[in-house]
């Protein structure tokens, strides 16, 4: 756990118990744009210093491969809401997985954090309590109300539009309430844009749960909308919406949403919140671009994918396989020049703790499940076949590959609304970081790009220098 946070000390006794060690505070703060408030002028100030004392340090060397390769592991962005480390994983605010379980307030004894705490967690860097949890609960069912016009642009989409699509569609149609484009036409001063922005954010992240559902009972349901229970937190009521009443389904919902709240910001929907943001696009326009890259196969479309390959699994050899026989299946599915969807990451280099989370919740509510029982058994039986190979730096399950199997056991079995939980998910952490960007006043992106040609020639000279460097180096040996 991180021993600074926002550049000051914290105190020993809220590094081990931070939930306690805020509930003794005098005077609690539950108003979480006030405490926002209260926390961007330290921020600016120690942004301010770093550029000043560190603005020439080298972050690492680029190269070729990195460039041509989709700037895989450059460091070249600021990203405060969360870290992800290749060995330990996500970590949210410095914190890991299982310490936000442990620390985050939970609706019930022992259970999954409530998603309404890693939004305080996020904005604030600070773990909440549970009144300051309640606080921002209460003021998103404040703002949740979806205005009608949003659902007429749904409706004039087909219901066979891929539900990212009409979640796409309404958000930019919810774009036209947009506080800070409203601010930005009056002229606001730039060191006030945070605050539209805030409330344009905070407007997004409470309205998302109910266009999501929308969606959902239209393609579905046949269109009969279950409205809002104001007496539920953020995760459940969402459950509630989509039609879920099982407690359990809740839970899943509320660790669901909180564990998929935010990735670092190289994944490509939060860089692309980042990128159009930087523009001064507003949230919404922000965020629809962010959730048009989420909808691609190669990013959060692939949980609807590694579902649809267990069913095919078990089609073909059943849910009941052995070991053996599904090592075989494997290495066949392997060799016809397909892959195995939900296996392997960009950066990590273990299991994904997601993933890991994701699995004691199966163990503890559904141990007997039989696609949970394949899930597990794949556990076992791809990364050793994948590490036999040679060809993948990082064999190990990832958050995909469990996913989509607890939501099906509780009902909800349409994988190609699967990524629209993730992408109500992922608004807290990117809006949140897309707050603090305003806060900052971090300029536009303008990466540098370069032509093959001038890649070409650009190591042509470098070649040439060190074959002239070369000529001298028997009469240095020699003088040496």
């Amino acid at each position: 756990m991180l021993l600074r946070q926002f550049g000051r000390r914290r105190p020993w006794a809220q590094i081990l118990n931070p939930s306690k060690a805020l509930s003794t505070q005098v005077e609690l703060n539950t108003d979480l744009r006030a405490e926002l408030a209260d926390l961007i002028p330290g921020q600016q100030e120690r942004l301010k210093q770093t550029k000043a004392k560190c603005g020439g340090v080298s972050l690492g060397e680029v190269t070729v491969d990195m460039a041509i390769g989709g700037m895989r592991g450059i460091k070249g962005m600021l990203w405060d809401t969360s870290l992800l480390d290749p060995e330990e994983g996500i970590r949210f605010r410095g914190l890991s997985i299982p310490e936000c379980q442990k620390l985050l307030p939970a609706a019930v004894e022992g259970g999954e954090p409530l998603p309404e705490g890693i939004l305080w967690l996020l904005v604030t860097g600070k773990v909440p309590t549970k009144e300051q949890v309640l606080a921002v609960s209460k003021e998103l069912k404040s703002r949740a109300q979806v205005p009608g016009h949003v659902f007429d642009a749904i409706n004039a989409l087909p219901k066979s539009a891929h539900p990212m699509t009409q979640f796409t569609a309404g958000i930019m149609a919810l774009q036209v309430e947009s506080e800070f484009q409203k601010a930005y036409e009056k002229g606001i001063h730039k060191s006030k844009f945070w605050e539209p922005v805030y409330e344009d954010s905070m407007n997004l992240i409470a309205r998302l749960p109910e266009l999501a559902a929308y969606i959902y009972r239209r393609v579905y349901k046949g269109g009969q909308v279950i409205s809002a229970d104001n007496e539920l937190d953020y995760g459940a009521n969402f459950a509630h919406m989509l039609g879920f009443k099982d407690a359990k389904m809740h839970e899943l919902m509320r660790l669901y949403v909180t564990i998929h709240s935010d990735h670092e910001g190289g994944n490509v929907s939060a860089h692309t919140v980042r990128l159009v943001g930087s523009a001064l696009s507003d949230p919404y326009l922000s965020f629809a671009a962010g959730m048009n890259g989420l909808a691609g196969p190669l990013h959060g479309l692939a949980n609807q994918e590694v579902l649809r390959w267990i069913k095919f699994v078990v089609e073909e050899v059943g849910s009941d396989v052995s070991t053996d026989h599904l090592k075989d299946y494997v290495l066949k599915t392997l060799k016809s020049g397909k892959v195995v969807p939900g296996f392997g990451h960009a950066v990590l280099r273990k299991t994904d703790p997601r993933y890991t989370c994701q699995r004691e919740f199966a163990l503890k509510h559904l141990p007997d499940d039989p696609l949970f029982k394949l899930v597990s058994k794949l556990y076992e039986v791809v990364p050793p076949i994948l590490l036999d190979l040679g060809k993948v730096k990082n064999p190990w399950p990832n958050v995909d590959a469990h996913s989509g199997v607890l939501l099906h056991h509780y009902g909800l079995t349409e994988d190609n609304y699967y990524t629209v939980l993730f992408g109500v998910s992922r608004s807290i952490g990117v809006l949140s970081q897309l707050i603090w960007d305003r806060a900052l006043g971090l300029p536009i992106e303008r990466p540098k790009s370069m032509t093959l040609d001038w890649i070409e020639n650009y190591c042509k000279s470098k070649v040439s220098k060190f074959v002239n460097a070369c000529q001298y180096w028997p009469f240095l040996y020699a003088v040496s």
